[in-house]
């Protein structure tokens, strides 16, 4: 079963996928890894993640790590097992990585459109579960740049693929878990 966790800056999203996995891993036989997709530009990237990293390690010694800032297609097809549970944290910062990155050159909208469609057939073929967590930052006033503005509509073309791949969408608001979308039972 695969869900994507959306919410504001400090909503509780990777809190709640971080429960999630904790109640995954409490089972028999099941394992867990995260994807972590933050790439450290500055001083106060590179102190949040260490910050990051040190809690989860405290909350969930037994889901490893593995920094996948930008190659989550491949990473998902190379981790993917019915008993080990995936949890992506976050979209928005692989998004970031991919269009608006710390150096080099953006991909273009064809290349963007593409990766994003190989990062969701990855889904699709996936041989286990799969948690996503990203920010929702399209519910306020339209950006002024014209990046921001694409970035904008290519996390929220993003969003609605994955949410139709998941059975659950769930948003945070202050900590408050808001189901969006719950599959039925079959």
């Amino acid at each position: 079963m695969n869900e994507l966790i959306l919410g504001g800056q400090k909503s509780g999203k990777s809190r709640c996928a971080e429960q999630r996995a904790a109640d995954w891993l409490a089972r028999p036989g099941h394992s867990a890894v995260l994807f972590a997709t933050a790439l450290d530009g500055d001083d106060e990237m590179h102190e949040r993640i260490a910050r990051h990293r040190a809690d989860r390690a405290l909350r969930l010694p037994l889901m490893p790590t593995l920094e996948v800032p930008r190659e989550l297609a491949q990473a998902v097809r190379a981790h993917a097992a019915p008993q080990r549970l995936i949890v992506i944290d976050c979209l928005s910062l692989w998004l970031t990585n991919l269009l608006m990155p710390v150096s080099g050159e953006a991909l273009s909208p064809a290349s963007g459109a593409a990766r994003r469609d190989g990062f969701c057939q990855a889904l699709r073929d996936a041989a286990g579960p799969l948690l996503m967590v990203s920010s929702e930052i399209g519910l306020g006033v339209s950006p002024m740049t014209r990046e921001a503005r694409r970035f904008v509509d290519e996390l929220g073309l993003l969003h609605q693929q994955v949410a139709a791949l998941c059975d659950h969408v769930t948003m945070m608001v202050a900590g408050i878990e808001c189901p969006v979308k719950r599959a039925s039972a079959p």
